[in-house]
């Protein structure tokens, strides 16, 4: 990442190709998996925004299969999170650069707090993302 995306907090992951592959209802967001294929293998993700969320989302596959949705925002600066490429774990978009495992608890970094984690499950062919 550039030096200009981390001071400004730019984040790395995309939104999903297909934007016709999420919505959102109550408190609640549905993710098609057949239409999002940025989440087919091992650290995958795509970072979800408007529509009537509360908060931006960042939704990954983890290397054991199993999906992770997280409130985009770093608990130090409340910039962006992004997965880092071939790992399980998350860091900070902005130069700050705290780091977090796929749980959320803070590795390292000057954040104090884990981020605030959302419960998934998947069904079949789609994921329930609870954000209450």
């Amino acid at each position: 990442m550039g030096l200009f995306k981390k001071i400004f907090g730019i984040c790395e992951t995309r939104r999903p190709a297909d934007e016709e592959c999420w919505k959102t209802s109550s408190h609640e967001v549905e993710i098609i998996l057949d239409k999002a294929p940025e989440l087919t293998g091992p650290y995958g993700a795509v970072r979800l925004e408007g529509r009537g969320l509360p908060e931006r989302i960042l939704l990954i596959k983890g290397d054991e299969g199993t999906f992770h949705a997280f409130k985009n925002r770093c608990t130090h600066m409340g910039r962006r999170i992004d997965p880092v490429q071939g790992t399980s774990t998350l860091k900070c978009c902005s130069i700050s650069g705290s780091v977090y495992d796929n749980s959320g608890k803070r590795v390292s970094g000057p954040a104090k707090k884990a981020l605030t984690c959302y419960r998934v499950v998947h069904e079949n062919d789609r994921l329930i993302l609870f954000l209450e």
